[in-house]
């Protein structure tokens, strides 16, 4: 692909993507995004996969927003198959900013159970902006293999990917209630509890839930 010439004013902001100033670098990602060119999309892709300041990687995203889903989704899906966790995870959170259900088919099933809890917290975001009408019951199926999983930020995560399914999730999460495993119980029923009462808070629902399990129940109703 093309780049830009290095000494335009794009090619110095591409330049300074690398500086070891995080705010020069902010500075540049903004630059770069408020002049989406096409060239720009592979550099900024690359960068994404290492970039170590957490609000710079967030500018990147959003300068990669600001062009065609046809330029950036392609190069986004091939990070997907990166060895390096971050570059799997930003390229998830890119996609789901972007929302191009062409991007759907390369949400797999390795994705949504990855081992790196980022990159996993990260599929399942990208999973519930990009699935088709009518698989949802699947993804959902995907989804609860996960119940359980992680300390309290990675079920959060995972509850909430749940609920914005929808209805659709209550037979999967009843089926959940009667696992083996008493964290994927407590995971269940407080997804339930979230999804009936979104306004109950989770570490309430995860507490409650804990109650529960321990005195032997699943919470089902009739």
């Amino acid at each position: 692909m093309t780049t830009a010439r290095q000494d335009t004013p794009a090619g110095k902001a591409l330049r300074a993507l690398e500086d070891g100033d995080a705010s020069v670098r902010l500075r540049a990602a903004m630059a770069v995004g408020s002049a989406p060119d096409a060239r720009y999309v592979s550099t900024l892709t690359a960068r994404c996969a290492i970039e170590p300041d957490f609000q710079v990687r967030e500018l990147l995203t959003w300068a990669l927003t600001r062009h065609e889903p046809s330029v950036t989704v392609p190069g986004l899906v091939a990070e997907l198959g990166s060895p390096a966790a971050q570059a799997r995870s930003q390229a998830l959170h890119t996609l789901s900013k972007i929302g191009d259900r062409r991007a759907w088919p390369s949400i797999t099933r390795a994705l949504l159970t990855d081992a790196d809890d980022e990159v996993a917290r990260s599929a399942w975001r990208a999973a519930v902006v990009l699935v088709p009408e009518g698989d949802e019951h699947g993804l959902a199926t995907v989804l609860a293999t996960q119940l359980g999983r992680g300390g309290r930020e990675t079920q959060l995560s995972l509850s909430r990917a749940l609920i914005a399914l929808g209805e659709v999730i209550v037979e999967t999460l009843r089926a959940a209630t009667t696992a083996p495993d008493p964290r994927v119980r407590q995971h269940a029923i407080a997804t339930e509890r979230l999804l009936r009462d979104p306004d109950a808070g989770f570490e309430f629902a995860i507490e409650e839930a804990k109650r529960i399990v321990a005195l032997g129940g699943n919470d089902q109703e009739g």
